[in-house]
Formats: C-alpha cells, structure tokens, sequence
C-alpha cells in the first residue's frame, strides 16, 4: 500500500512537467501552422507562459515555505533563483508581447490585412 501511494505522489508530481510540455507544444504548432499574425502572437504568448511555469516547477521544494519569510517553522523554504527568473521573464514577456502587438498593428495599417501570405508582395 505503501509503494503504491509513492508511485502515485511522483505520477502527481509530474503533472506540471506534462503540463510544461503541452503549453510549449500548443504555442509552437499555433507559431507554425497558424497564418494570422494575431494568433502567432498568442501562440509566443503561450510559449513563454509554460517556460514560466517550468521555471516555477524547477524550484518547487515538497513541504517548503516563500525564501521571503526568515523565520520559517520547518527552515525548508524554496529555491528564490527560479522565482526571480521568472519574474524577469515576465518582465521582458510584456515587454516583448507589447513590441510584437505594436508591429502586427503597424503591419494592418501598411498592407490592410493579418495573414502573412499576403505580406511581402512575392509570388505563392
């Protein structure tokens, strides 16, 4: 009973893995395949939300508290490396996502549409 309760707590702890992989995957096949600018946003968008949350998942401790409180009870506290990589990638995220909107906008002003086949003036 034992073994199988601690085969089930590592299937469990898996699941942001997994979760890690589904995010990166979706962004990248909407990147790829998927011909409006907008939607290739979201998809970069999507992208960088599961490398947030694999940097959050890296420093996850079992049983652990915040590295901000100094006098934690149990004096396991989580690794703050991950966390403020992940805030910095939020940071440069926004940053990003706002110059790739303002450039899909620019784009719709200049040729009047979204879909990148009918960009650039070239042959199909």
């Amino acid at each position: 009973m034992l073994y199988l309760r601690r085969k089930v707590n590592k299937m469990i702890a898996n699941i942001p893995f997994l979760a890690v992989m589904a995010m990166i995957i979706i962004g990248l096949a909407t990147v790829v395949f998927k011909r409006n600018l907008i939607k290739m946003v979201i998809g970069v968008s999507i992208i960088e939300s599961g490398v947030n949350l694999f940097l959050i998942t890296l420093g996850y401790r079992e049983h652990s508290v915040a590295p901000i409180y100094t006098a934690s009870p149990g004096g396991i506290m989580s690794y703050p490396v991950p966390q403020a990589l992940t805030l910095t990638s939020i940071v440069i995220g926004v940053a990003v996502l706002a110059l790739m909107l303002s450039l899909v906008i620019y784009i719709y002003r200049h040729y009047k549409t979204l879909d990148i086949r009918k960009l650039g003036g070239g042959e199909e």
